[in-house]
């Protein structure tokens, strides 16, 4: 690129990451209040949960790169035009493809960035939000046991506990199991913790008791020091972790494994995911020649052009709008998804066509007093 041209791409960078980062944190902000209850109901700790915002970076950002891009460049170019700066570069001769060409450069690395996060990074990250979700709907400590609460994580148990340390310790601990041949048995402990021996999760209770009434009405009681209280008959589950649709890599999209019945009934579901994450890149360029139509699209103003800027901002709302609803409507028919591509192409041609629909001519006016000279565009 020559001076002027990155002088242009820089002037257009700047508001790009700005606002890329603004709404990339508006929208952790929101993930995280949506996963606060990793810390609350499920005890999780901080590393948990700040893993899992972590780990949805790559899809928002894959959401948000659009619209900061569009934003951005509205924000850029309007100031660039308005203070004659883009006007100083057509009257130094350079052509309009010259002029918007740092801004469509930035675009397609922008639609280069989504395009690696939606085909590599997003299902990766994905993959470990469920592995770690999954991890924790099965982490026994916050099954069994609810700080202060009367809890039944199983037929005929029963469990409370005054607290819970985050290190996984269990205070004032009491359990009641009915037994199938009427008999019960009641346990109080000082404190606990849950743990694993041989494979198989146990609760080991400490400076407590054991009361059992037997079938006949015999009551036996017994204090312990320390009594291990088998689990592995409580939490037996033949739940599996399941990638969902938005888990999966784009060969296991376009190329599902047909002998698995789920795979077989959502193959029409996994073709237009796949034809998603290829037509998404395309929306950050149709957004960038949109914003470019908005500015460089219609003849000079002193007085702003908040008015082009506002129906050409509408008209990509728009378009967002149908690509998502395209791509709802592909998940019934895969014929339909044509138009997954159609739709920020035609935004493409749209935002060229207005940019090109002009063509810049030059004119002199030498002043006969004075002997200036100026240049006006049209």
């Amino acid at each position: 690129m020559r001076l002027i041209e990155r002088y242009l791409f820089r002037q257009l960078l700047g508001p790009t990451v700005l606002a890329t980062g603004a709404l990339a944190a508006l929208a952790l902000l929101a993930r995280s209040l949506s996963e606060f209850e990793l810390l609350v109901d499920q005890r999780q700790n901080a590393v948990v949960f700040l893993k899992i915002i972590a780990l949805a970076m790559p899809a928002l950002v894959g959401i948000i790169l659009p619209i900061a891009l569009f934003v951005a460049a509205l924000v850029a170019l309007n100031r660039l035009h308005t203070e004659q700066e883009i006007v100083v570069c057509f009257a130094g001769g350079m052509s309009r493809w010259r002029v918007i060409s740092p801004a469509m450069r930035l675009a397609i690395g922008a639609g280069l960035i989504s395009l690696a996060l939606s085909l590599w990074a997003q299902p990766w990250s994905a993959r470990q939000i469920r592995e770690t979700s999954f991890a924790v709907k099965t982490d026994l400590a916050s099954t069994l046991v609810r700080p202060g609460e009367f809890t039944e994580p199983g037929p005929g148990l029963t469990v409370y506990a005054q607290s819970i340390d985050r290190d996984g310790l269990i205070h004032n601990l009491f359990i009641h199991q009915e037994k199938p041949n009427g008999g019960a048995t009641t346990y109080t402990a000082r404190d606990g913790v849950i743990a694993e021996r041989n494979g198989f999760p146990i609760l080991i209770m400490r400076r407590g008791s054991n009361q059992e009434f037997s079938s006949a009405g015999v009551l036996n009681y017994l204090s312990f020091d320390e009594y291990v209280f088998d689990l592995s008959n409580l939490f037996q589950s033949d739940e599996l972790l399941h990638y969902k649709i938005a888990d999966r890599y784009p060969h296991e999209l376009f190329f599902p494994d047909l002998t698995q019945e789920w795979e077989q009934k959502n193959r029409v579901k996994l073709l237009a995911e796949g034809h998603w994450r290829l037509a998404s890149p395309l929306y950050p360029v149709a957004m960038m020649a949109m914003a470019l139509a908005a500015v460089i699209g219609g003849s000079f103003s002193r007085m702003g052009y908040g008015r082009r800027i506002a129906g050409v901002g509408a008209v990509a709302i728009v378009v967002q709008v149908i690509g998502y609803g395209v791509k709802a409507a592909c998940d019934d028919s895969e014929w339909l998804n044509v138009l997954q591509y159609l739709v920020p192409l035609s935004a493409i041609w749209w935002g060229m066509s207005q940019i090109f629909r002009q063509k810049v001519t030059r004119y002199v006016a030498i002043g006969l007093a004075g002997g200036e000279q100026g240049l006006g565009l049209a």
